[in-house]
């Protein structure tokens, strides 16, 4: 939710225009995470303030605003800082003075982008008001730009990033932030805790090194020679502030060269970097990128970058990985479809066969997950396997839960990640947590998860991006290998995550000689998958006809489904809502007698899954029971059904049970696809949602 872009030029000329159009197309990059306004601030001219562009709706109306304005886009800059931004509505309605940047005064001295929620905004607010400062917006974010400059006009000589750490530690709650000012030319600092930020590095000169030093500050008190400062803001330690914006001492930080960024004559050479939510919008530009950790603070002065520690604890590594992205900038491109959506349903041979590669040896049936192999014996004797999700992650871990407990004999137990952090439940230590996330930044899964941790359990990461919070949080994991995925309802992620929990459960039952036939089964089941649903996707044509004809003008469905299948129909009714804007319920065949019975009519739009395996004659049964009332259902199955002339029925191919809700689901991407767009709904972008949902 909401994005991030930065970008930073140091000895590369480039005219304002020029940093227009890029930040402009890194905002387009990020339009799937989900946003309501955007907004970006460049430098003016000799003496200006910044120039703000501000608008409400998409980032093409910011386009055109930016086209349309008589700045003077020839202007050119040898160092310059600009920040941009995508705004999710959460403190204020979207309008023009709510949009990002959010400033600190009429003249921009201090100016942020930030995403994700201050928790303790209201105090900070509070107190700033009393000292006399005036807001303009309702958001959370001004906050931060006017603390920032209440501590720079009481702490003569602060430089920026004794500044930020002051301000940084005030905040409480989620966010990454990106601060610019004007008494700190062509400089930016960025931080980050609980949402995610990453830096991009474009050099035309090899770096020295592939990582920076990690800056961590030393109390003052233990520096020989230097003087005990004072406070430098002391009206924050009034007590009539209730504690809030605490006057801790300041930090001396020993500030060094940062090794990564100097020539061979110690002095920075040309260079750009970027500051994005996520790697989409940076990797047009290079694939070396700096994942940023909770509490680091980024400095980019002078070409240099220095990574700071809010504080003496935590921060893990005293390094930062600069790393290559295995990512092409094809991967995030439309190409000839019309949709990202379609593109991403189409894909999915080649997703699912990127999942299996250099997992599965086909030829003597055996799985292999190196993440998990230092594991493997604490998993195996683990008291219970507990998956934790949200959405369509959920959904993947409810169609893989009949397999882990035939293949792993361990009771398993599906949460909502949500409902899970409400609830606080008992956690033991011989307990195995696995969180599935395609994004790996799903706020309430981080909250599970931190819990989890603070109560000594194992937990297992499966996730789709690589170096994301849950990723690196987590004490092994496996990566579905998707590829990016842009539109907002998950298609070929889901079946990834599909793939690579069976791919678990087999590999957690390598040692169990009963269940060896049983894996074989499943292992050939995998080698047939990728070319089983390009020949569903062969089906397309009839799911269009089927959705114009038939459901076009429903708000309403019933998906029933049974046993593999449940997880199927929850998928489907998601895909449905999310895209088409229809209500559609997911529905447990065996629940139709407690109530969902009274909904069924001539009127109702129902569809079945009645696959051929072992629930086919409870599936069938209730196939008779919505029949006997007058439903007419529209039928997915891999079975020959004879008698049932007047019947839509939509015929899968076959394969096995437990992998048959991937090919059984792709009718359900198809449909709701082919809904959408007949109504003419933004496909890929559906109102009110975002992609990665990284607050609470």
């Amino acid at each position: 939710m909401c994005g991030i872009f930065g970008y930073i030029n140091y000895l590369v000329e480039r005219d304002r225009g020029y940093i227009l159009k890029t930040l402009v197309k890194g905002l387009k990059r990020l339009e799937y995470r989900g946003y309501d306004s955007s907004g970006c601030a460049v430098d003016g001219d000799e003496g200006e303030d910044f120039i703000m562009f501000k608008e409400v709706g998409n980032v093409s109306k910011l386009e055109a605003s930016i086209k349309g304005s008589n700045v003077n886009k020839s202007t050119k800059f040898i160092n310059h800082c600009a920040i941009s931004h995508t705004r999710w509505a959460t403190h204020g309605i979207p309008s023009p003075i709510n949009c990002h940047p959010q400033r600190s005064d009429p003249h921009s001295e201090f100016i942020v982008v930030h995403n994700g929620i201050l928790t303790n905004y209201r105090e900070l607010r509070t107190v700033l008001e009393s000292r006399g400062m005036v807001f303009e917006s309702e958001t959370d974010t001004e906050c931060v730009a006017k603390l920032a400059k209440f501590i720079y006009d009481t702490t003569p000589g602060v430089d920026f990033t004794s500044l930020a750490k002051l301000v940084f530690r005030e905040l409480e709650g989620a966010y990454a932030l990106l601060i610019k000012s004007s008494h700190y030319p062509g400089e930016v600092v960025a931080t980050r805790r609980g949402s995610p930020l990453i830096v991009g590095v474009k050099s035309e000169q090899k770096l020295k090194v592939d990582f920076v030093d990690v800056e961590f500050p030393e109390p003052a008190e233990g520096l020989p020679g230097t003087p005990k400062p004072t406070s430098l803001h002391p009206v924050f330690s009034n007590p009539a502030t209730n504690g809030m914006l605490r006057g801790d001492k300041p930090d001396l930080l020993h500030r060094a060269q940062s090794r990564a960024f100097v020539s061979g004559e110690g002095v920075p050479g040309p260079i750009e970097y970027f500051f994005a939510s996520d790697a989409t919008p940076i990797i047009e530009y290079t694939k070396r990128v700096m994942f940023l950790e909770d509490d680091d603070i980024a400095h980019v002065r002078d070409g240099e970058l220095h990574v700071h520690r809010l504080r003496r604890e935590g921060g893990g590594s005293t390094t930062r990985t600069i790393e290559t992205l295995e990512m092409e900038i094809a991967s995030v491109m439309k190409g000839n479809y019309d949709h990202y959506m379609i593109k991403e349903i189409c894909e999915q041979p080649d997703s699912l066969l990127n999942t299996m590669r250099g997992r599965v040896n086909f030829v003597n049936r055996l799985v292999t997950l190196g993440g998990l192999e230092s594991y493997y014996d604490i998993i195996r004797k683990s008291r219970r396997l507990i998956f934790v999700a949200c959405g369509t992650s959920y959904h993947s871990c409810v169609a893989v839960r009949p397999l882990f407990e035939e293949l792993t004999n361990i009771p398993v137990v599906v949460e909502l990640a949500s409902d899970f952090v409400d609830r606080c439940p008992s956690v033991f230590r011989d307990d195995t947590f696995i969180f599935v996330s395609q994004s790996g930044e799903t706020a309430d899964s981080l909250l599970a998860l931190q819990y989890t941790l603070e109560n000594g359990a194992l937990a297992i990461g499966v996730v789709n991006c690589v170096g994301s919070s849950i990723s690196r949080k987590t004490h092994c994991g496996v990566h579905i290998n998707a590829g990016p995925e842009i539109c907002v309802a998950s298609t070929k992620a889901y079946t990834s995550q599909y793939v690579a929990l069976v791919l678990m459960a087999l590999y957690l039952s390598r040692d169990s000689v009963s269940r060896l036939e049983r894996r074989n089964e499943i292992i050939d089941g995998l080698a047939e998958i990728g070319e089983k649903v390009q020949e569903t996707l062969h089906l397309n044509a009839a799911i269009k006809q089927t959705a114009i004809e038939q459901l076009i003008n429903k708000d309403k469905m019933l998906i029933i489904g049974r046993g593999y299948h449940y997880a199927t129909a929850l998928e489907g009714a998601l895909k449905v809502k999310e895209i088409s804007y229809t209500h559609a319920e997911g529905v447990l065949a065996g629940e139709l007698k407690h109530g969902v019975l009274a909904l069924v009519d001539n009127d109702m739009p129902i569809v079945m899954l009645l696959p051929d395996d072992y629930n086919f004659p409870k599936a069938w049964n209730a196939f008779e029971q919505v029949r006997a009332r007058g439903g007419k259902p529209i039928i997915i199955t891999d079975k020959k059904l004879d008698n049932l002339e007047g019947f839509t029925i939509i015929k899968v191919p076959k394969t096995v049970d437990c992998l048959q809700g991937i090919l059984n689901v792709i009718p359900f991407q198809l449909l709701s696809y082919w809904l959408a767009v007949k109504r003419g709904h933004n496909v890929d972008q559906p109102r009110n949602l975002a992609k990665s949902v990284t607050v609470e």
